[in-house]
């Protein structure tokens, strides 16, 4: 499967912005997908990921709790990234991913596919 970020930017903290990760293939449905981000100097980290099919199954890392929805669209083989209230802390490369499996995992060499990535600026 191919993964195709979107939706970053520069934005002002406090502000809201949402990111896409269009997925090829006609077994979307099947993969559970996660986001993940990279800050300058730093590893990668998880953000969020839903589990396949209906993603009945969410999880978030504790920096974006309450702040960050994952959701998706298996018609549109989509996945979304809904951010808020953003602060400079989130200014990192987004990358969505997609691993077989139901498990929603935080680990990223769990993930058997990755898109090339989208960064989000978040100002002061």
């Amino acid at each position: 499967v191919q993964l195709q970020a979107s939706g970053g930017g520069l934005v002002q903290a406090g502000v809201s912005l949402r990111l896409s990760c269009a997925a090829s293939g006609r077994t979307f449905s099947t993969y559970t997908m996660g986001w993940f981000r990279q800050a300058p100097g730093k590893e990668r980290e998880f953000v969020a990921a839903i589990s396949w099919s209906s993603g009945i199954n969410t999880r978030y890392a504790d920096s974006v709790k309450g702040r960050f929805t994952i959701s998706r669209d298996n018609a549109k083989n989509t996945v979304y990234l809904q951010m808020s209230s953003l602060n400079p802390e989130d200014t990192a490369v987004y990358y969505c991913a997609a691993r077989r499996g139901f498990s929603t995992v935080v680990a990223g060499s769990e993930y058997d596919y990755w898109g090339q990535g989208t960064l989000v600026t978040v100002s002061s």
